[in-house]
């Protein structure tokens, strides 16, 4: 199954009784504006999970957005109405960092049949296909959780591949963040010493992944080192990285969840600029 599906796939998937469709649009700095969104107009059956609310535990020690437990997790993910036999798709405005988060999440708690709307509603829209505003209501379900604590990486983790050089760190925000200019959201600017720069935004094109050929042209410079880490602000971003090389064919990197809202807050982490 590819991870990513198109409006056209999706609009003949709409009577599936086993097709769950998660709306996980969302703004930083405005926890209610995805809420409001989908209250407004959404896909069709589609349900809201919000990334703040729903998705992420309390900011503080672990960064901005830091997992919650799995119990949590499997317990929000239930109420949506999803179990072993369901087929999710989940979208955001456009091929977005949240949808693509909400799509990491699901393969992180060994849940696989995700996919993500290429193109998100707006491309949903520009195909001319229906909107609603009438909120979908499903029966909860359990939601079969065997988690992949492979597919994340901790501070000390991190801290090992920073000092000894050995391995792959991949910063996924965006050049001047990066260099330790503009910086807006964290205490202190830069990076973690050793990181290379793959700015998400490199793997779209007018809202859309690129094609699996320029996305592994983009990539070919990777370090493929047996041990590899994605990072971004905090934790978000960085998951879109990680769809376009799902999508390429290439192996994930781990995801420092925590990124770089949790390395900044110590300060005896070390810090590169420039």
């Amino acid at each position: 199954m590819s991870n990513l599906l198109s409006p056209e796939q999706l609009k003949g998937l709409l009577d599936d009784p086993q097709l769950r469709v998660i709306d996980a649009r969302h703004v930083l700095g405005d926890p209610e504006a995805g809420r409001r969104a989908w209250q407004a107009a959404h896909i069709p059956g589609a349900v809201h999970l919000d990334l703040a609310r729903d998705l992420s535990a309390p900011p503080g020690e672990g960064g901005r957005h830091p997992l919650p437990p799995v119990t949590e997790l499997s317990e929000t993910f239930g109420r949506a109405g999803i179990g072993a036999d369901s087929r999710v798709v989940v979208y955001d405005e456009e091929t977005g960092m949240f949808a693509s988060r909400v799509w990491w999440t699901l393969r992180y708690l060994g849940f696989d049949a995700v996919q993500v709307l290429d193109g998100g509603i707006r491309a949903w829209q520009a195909a001319g296909y229906p909107l609603s505003d009438e909120a979908a209501e499903y029966s909860p379900r359990e939601f079969p959780a065997r988690p992949r604590p492979e597919m994340v990486a901790g501070r000390a983790e991190v801290q090992d591949a920073s000092a000894s050089g050995r391995g792959l760190l991949m910063d996924s925000r965006s050049a001047e963040r990066y260099r330790g200019e503009n910086e807006t959201m964290d205490s202190r600017a830069g990076h973690i010493p050793g990181a290379v720069n793959y700015p998400y935004s490199e793997v779209l094109a007018d809202g859309r992944l690129k094609p699996v050929a320029e996305l592994s042209r983009h990539f070919a410079g990777l370090n493929r080192a047996d041990s590899q880490i994605v990072y971004c602000g905090s934790g978000v971003s960085a998951t879109l990285n990680l769809l376009a090389l799902a999508e390429a064919g290439l192996p994930l990197p781990r995801l420092y969840v925590g990124s770089w809202s949790d390395w900044s807050s110590s300060p005896e982490a070390p810090v590169a600029s420039g």
